[in-house]
């Protein structure tokens, strides 16, 4: 996903440790740090990079929209179904899989010769993410009982954010003193140090009767995705009926999807959680929240890089506001929850989302960071920490209890397709799939971005109005 930022559910209730369990290894809370902020880091670092991308490759901004999305496509569609392969076959196994299959996908993008390279090599991160970053968290589930286990995945926790925080600054430096292609480079040692430390970790038993995989959802969620995506993206660039096509044959694969969901034996999304109305409604306002997340800051690079000069690593550096507002928010926004239930900050809080875009769209013209920027990225930063603590909560709230694992990676993936069609459809407000997006070429497109961004959350406000319970709490 684009930005520095983390998810809902990012922390969800995980597996039990086995009765009688040993004391955790010391190595678990190491290993699954360094693992799951591969995935972290290049969510967030991405984005800085991309315009140094475009340069490079010689490439337009669809290309780019595909870097993202190549990502985001496998990742959103895989995610579920990594959890589940964690649970058949071992989470120790799935980890150490993922966590390979991510350095040899982060290797690839950095020696990509072309553009379509470097699109094939993030379609196999996102891949590899969908199995690293549940197993990290299944890992910690299983290592850890009672009173140790809130503390071990809070721990976990404050070191993704701060990691994710600290990636696009370190991104932007590693572009500007090295080049775009350090910011996969850089993954290969972590991931080895990962793998050496992973090693040291038991073995762990696959479950006695394990559920069946899948694999049909997951693979018609990859082609529905992948086609609206391809859909929105020829659109933006001029070539309309390539796009209808593709949206068109989007829509039988998206109803057979829920055909196979409906009568799976183990379905990746059961559907039955749906008819929850908190639970739909929770769903709905992720996809519009994060959407409005995605799009918004997609561009928001490209303009104070190649609009206002700022170098990548400043351009990074000004994203850090942002973070520390979510990360030192986060807690006291889970208060709030406590207070007031979940209902109200879903809608305070995507209300103030929304007037950050719209102070965006109006200073974007204004080089100064500090007037021109951070008050909008502030105020979205206090408007998102208020809304991802109560989103969490209405998500496990309005499911049964044996389904909190499920429910929080229905809601995962749902922030994760939010922000992919987002990216897809940012080519309509550029038009022509531009080569050369600078000087005044990009402020009205980011404006309208923007104008957007503030329409969705104010979308997402109004969902969690008419569905969210006034009484659920954590």
């Amino acid at each position: 996903m684009v930005g520095p930022h983390r998810l809902p559910c990012e922390t969800p209730a995980i597996h039990r440790a086995e009765a009688g369990a040993p004391s955790p290894s010391p190595w678990v809370l190491p290993v699954t740090i360094l693992g799951s902020s591969l995935g972290f880091i290049d969510s967030s670092v991405v984005n800085v990079a991309l315009p140094a991308m475009q340069r490079g490759l010689g490439t337009s901004i669809a290309t780019m929209q595909w870097v993202v999305n190549g990502y985001m496509l496998t990742l959103a569609s895989l995610i579920l179904l990594g959890g589940s392969m964690g649970d058949r076959y071992g989470r120790r196994r799935i980890f150490l899989i993922g966590l390979t299959g991510f350095a040899l996908a982060s290797l690839g993008c950095g020696l990509a010769p072309s553009a379509a390279w470097l699109i094939g090599a993030r379609l196999l991160q996102g891949a590899a993410a969908a199995l690293l970053i549940p197993a990290s968290l299944a890992i910690i589930g299983a290592a850890y009982e009672g009173e140790t286990r809130g503390p071990a995945i809070g721990t976990w926790a404050a070191a993704g954010a701060l990691t994710t925080a600290l990636g696009p600054p370190l991104g932007g430096w590693l572009v500007d003193s090295v080049g775009w292609r350090a910011i996969f480079f850089i993954n290969l040692p972590v991931a080895a140090t990962a793998l050496l430390l992973a090693l040291k970790l038991p073995a762990d038993r696959p479950a006695q009767s394990p559920e069946s995989l899948d694999v049909g959802g997951a693979l018609l969620a990859v082609l529905a995705l992948g086609l609206i995506s391809y859909g929105l993206i020829s659109l933006g660039q001029g070539t309309g009926q390539a796009g209808v096509i593709a949206i068109t044959a989007a829509i039988p694969v998206f109803w057979l999807f829920v055909r196979v969901e409906a009568r799976a034996a183990s379905p990746m999304m059961p559907l039955s959680l749906f008819r929850n109305r908190d639970f739909a409604g929770a769903n709905t306002l992720t996809i519009l929240l994060y959407a409005a997340l995605s799009g918004g800051l997609f561009l928001l690079p490209f303009l104070l890089i190649e609009v206002h000069g700022y170098s990548a690593a400043a351009a990074g550096a000004a994203f850090l506001p942002f973070s520390a507002i979510m990360g030192l928010g986060s807690r006291w926004s889970g208060g709030l929850v406590e207070r007031y239930g979940a209902r109200l900050p879903l809608i305070v809080g995507p209300s103030i989302t929304a007037a950050g875009y719209t102070l965006l769209a109006f200073s974007g013209e204004e080089p100064s960071y500090w007037t021109g920027f951070f008050p909008g990225l502030a105020i979205i930063g206090i408007g998102m920490t208020l809304s991802v603590a109560p989103l969490t909560t209405a998500v496990l709230d309005s499911a049964p209890e044996e389904k909190s694992g499920t429910a929080s990676g229905i809601n995962n993936a749902a922030a994760r397709a939010g922000g992919l069609v987002a990216v897809a459809a940012l080519g309509l407000a550029v038009g022509g799939g531009a080569a050369d997006l600078g000087g005044d070429t990009l402020l009205a497109p980011y404006r309208l971005v923007m104008f957007a961004a503030a329409v969705l959350a104010v979308s997402s406000a109004l969902i969690a109005a008419t569905t969210i319970g006034a009484g659920a709490r954590s």
